[in-house]
């Protein structure tokens, strides 16, 4: 097919509706109606006379050559469009979007990003504190760091190991003193305790830790930033990651009650390519790998 007669619009439309898997999320991202997305990909159908969907109901699929086609189209649009922000900007941007899970921002990122801007005082970031799969669009997030208790990869990007998730049972010295003693695991049922999206992880714990624990009963947060913070009211005990309390345990804030802990995934960094990021944001990973690396090198001890 000649350049000039290329359907750009029909093969735009069918690119977001394919890596999406979905016309209506297709129409959200290109701010177009739904029918408009669904017409410019049967025209581009008809013009290349073969179906490039399996249309269900209520889902669609890729065919073999719908596959092949949102493969070359994907590279396409993303090298377009890092062409088109090298050739807009004069100098390096220096705004680094990054995207972020919720807990990370909140319990470790925020609190160290004055060290960051003093280093690097040319880089401003913008942070995106959202925990669900990110598209790494030209001109948006360049980025993320997510957690995941088993995953290790997600598709069309690449990961990098940043740091395990080791869960601790912490309490505030305040209500320690108050309803103590504790000599058991089982002695942590006379305690409210606080749970993060379910109580699954509780109940691990208790197993590791050998006991019986039955129903554990306790109010359940959406992120380990609002347990931190409820924790150190004295609302409760509370299994946190032990990288995100490092300083309130050494500040004697909060109190480690059991050696016994429990591993729950990990933190990654994922990028759509690390070779291809831009100056800011190398400058940005070997920074986070540095001050967490140092972090973990430095472990404080903050056990009752």
């Amino acid at each position: 097919m000649k350049r000039g007669r290329l359907p750009l619009t029909a093969l735009r439309s069918f690119e977001v509706a394919a890596r999406l898997r979905s016309f209506t999320r297709a129409a959200d991202e290109l701010l177009i109606s739904q029918s408009a997305v669904s017409r410019q990909v049967r025209e581009l159908e008809r013009q290349l006379g073969q179906p490039l969907f399996e249309r269900h109901h209520r889902m669609v699929a890729l065919t073999g050559s719908g596959e092949t086609l949102l493969a070359i189209l994907t590279a396409s649009f993303d090298a377009i469009g890092t062409s088109l922000d090298r050739l807009k900007a004069n100098k390096p941007a220096s705004l680094l979007s990054i995207s972020v899970e919720p807990s990370f921002a909140a319990g470790w990122l925020a609190p160290r990003l004055a060290s960051f801007r003093h280093l690097q005082p040319d880089i401003d970031l913008l942070l995106d504190v959202d925990p669900r799969p990110v598209e790494f669009r030209a001109g948006r997030v360049e980025i993320a760091l997510r957690h995941s208790a088993t995953r290790t990869e997600w598709p069309r990007v690449e990961c990098q190991w940043l740091a395990d998730v080791t869960m601790i049972p912490v309490i505030a010295p305040n209500l320690l003193s108050a309803r103590g003693p504790v000599t058991k695991p089982t002695d942590l049922l006379q305690f409210p305790l606080l749970h993060e999206d379910d109580r699954d992880l509780w109940h691990r714990w208790f197993t590791a830790a050998g006991a019986q624990a039955g129903e554990t009963r306790g109010s359940v947060y959406p992120d380990g930033a609002l347990i931190l913070q409820a924790t150190l009211r004295g609302e409760g005990i509370a299994l946190m990651d032990r990288m995100f309390i490092r300083d309130e345990l050494m500040a004697g804030e909060l109190v480690q009650l059991f050696d016994t802990t429990i591993p729950h995934g990990a933190y990654w960094l994922v990028a759509r390519s690390f070779e291809d990021l831009s100056p800011q944001a190398s400058v940005f990973v070997d920074w986070l790998k540095t001050s967490v690396n140092s972090q973990e090198a430095s472990k404080g001890d903050g056990q009752a």
